[in-house]
C-alpha cells in the first residue's frame, strides 16, 4: 500500500459561533453562507467531526477510515503505537469578531477521568488583527483559588486577567489549565491536541438569539485551573528563509516556521505525519508520484511514509507541524 498514499487535503468543517465573523470567508475563502463563522476545522478526528478527504483517489474517505486502512504508514510507527486509530491533532483557523468566553482546558489526567478525552494544550499563530486587538492569557497578579472565586462571584474577573496586545506573526503556547480568551478582531491558526473539552468560566453576560446565556463550568474548572503566574506563553522564534525555524516543541506537537521563496527539499526523519498550514502566499508540494498546490487558508497532511518531497514557492509562509 506504500505507494497509494499522497499529500492529503480535507474538506473544512465550518462552525457557527456567537462570536464568529466573516474573515474566514473574505480572507481565507472558506465559502460559508453564515454571517458568523467562528472556526474552520481543517483536520479533525473529534467524534462527530471527522475530516473527509477532498483530493485524489481517496476522496470521500474519512480520516478515521484512513487510519484503519493505513495505520503507521499514515501517522508513523511511534504515533500508531501510542494513539492507535485516533489522530492526535486538531487543526483550526479561528475568527473572533467578538471576544470569546474566558475559558481553559483540562490536562490529560482530568480529561481522561471526566470525559474519556485527551487534555488540550494548544498553540496560536496570529494571522491578522484589527487595531488594538488583544488576547487574554493567564492572570496579571499572584492568584489563589479563593481570590479567583471572589473576583468571579463579584463579576470583577476581568480585572485580574492578563491582556496581550497582538499583531500578525505573534505566537503563543497555551498549556492545559491556563485561563485564556481570543479577543475581538483576531484571526489565528490553532494547533491543538484532539479534544473538544472546554471549561467556560465567564462569557461577558451575553445572550444568544433566544435570550439564553451559555453554560458556565465554574465547579469543573476549579480543579483544572493553573493559578501560576508563570509568563511562559509567548513564543519567540527566528524567521530565516527556506529552512524550518523551531517555534514550539511540546510533548504533544512540534511546530516550525517556514518562509519559502525558492524550491526546498524536505526529508521526513520524524517517524510522523507532517501537516502544513499555509498562512501566507501559496506553494507547490511535489512527491515522487504527485503534486499539490496549497494556498493561504489551506492545510495539507503529508503521510508518514512519504520520506522525501519538495516545496516550491516564490513567496509562502507555512507552519510545519508533526508529533
Amino acid at each position: 500500500m506504500t505507494n497509494s498514499l499522497y499529500p492529503l487535503k480535507f474538506k473544512p468543517i465550518l462552525k457557527e459561533k456567537i462570536w464568529g465573523g466573516q474573515k474566514l470567508n473574505t480572507l481565507l475563502n472558506k465559502n460559508s453562507q453564515s454571517p458568523n463563522i467562528g472556526e474552520s476545522w481543517e483536520i479533525s478526528d473529534v467524534e462527530g467531526n471527522t475530516s473527509i478527504v477532498a483530493n485524489g483517489k481517496l476522496i470521500g474517505l474519512s480520516l478515521k477510515q484512513l487510519l484503519e486502512i493505513y495505520k503507521a504508514e499514515l501517522i508513523g510507527t511511534k504515533n500508531y503505537k501510542k494513539f492507535g486509530h485516533t489522530f492526535p491533532l486538531l487543526i483550526k483557523f479561528i475568527d473572533a469578531k467578538a471576544d470569546l468566553s474566558i475559558q481553559l482546558h483540562p490536562n490529560d489526567e482530568i480529561a481522561s477521568r471526566r470525559h474519556n478525552s485527551f487534555g488540550k494544550t494548544e498553540m496560536w499563530y496570529v494571522m491578522q488583527t484589527n487595531p488594538n486587538s488583544n488576547l487574554i492569557i493567564g492572570f496579571n497578579q499572584e492568584m489563589t483559588p479563593e481570590k479567583y472565586l471572589n473576583h468571579l462571584h463579584n463579576k470583577t474577573l476581568t480585572e485580574i486577567l492578563n491582556y496581550e496586545r497582538v499583531k500578525s506573526g505573534d505566537t503563543f503556547l497555551i498549556k492545559e489549565g491556563k485561563v485564556h480568551s481570543i479577543g475581538s478582531g483576531v484571526m489565528l491558526a490553532e494547533i491543538q491536541q484532539t479534544s473538544d473539552v472546554t471549561y467556560r468560566i465567564y462569557d461577558w453576560d451575553r445572550r444568544d438569539d433566544l435570550g439564553e446565556q451559555r453554560e458556565l463550568h465554574t465547579e469543573l474548572a476549579l480543579e483544572a485551573i493553573n493559578f501560576s503566574l508563570k509568563n511562559d506563553f509567548k513564543v519567540e522564534y527566528k524567521k530565516e528563509e527556506n529552512k524550518p525555524n523551531k517555534m514550539v516543541c511540546s510533548p504533544y506537537f512540534t511546530t516550525n516556521y517556514l518562509k519559502i521563496n525558492q524550491s526546498i527539499k524536505i526529508n521526513n526523519t520524524y517517524d510522523s505525519f507532517i501537516i502544513y498550514l499555509c498562512v501566507e502566499g501559496g506553494a507547490n508540494i511535489s512527491t515522487s508520484n504527485s503534486k499539490e498546490h496549497i494556498k493561504k487558508g489551506e492545510t495539507i497532511l503529508i503521510p508518514a511514509n512519504i520520506l522525501e518531497f519538495e516545496i516550491t514557492s516564490k513567496n509562502a509562509t507555512l507552519l510545519e507541524v508533526y508529533v
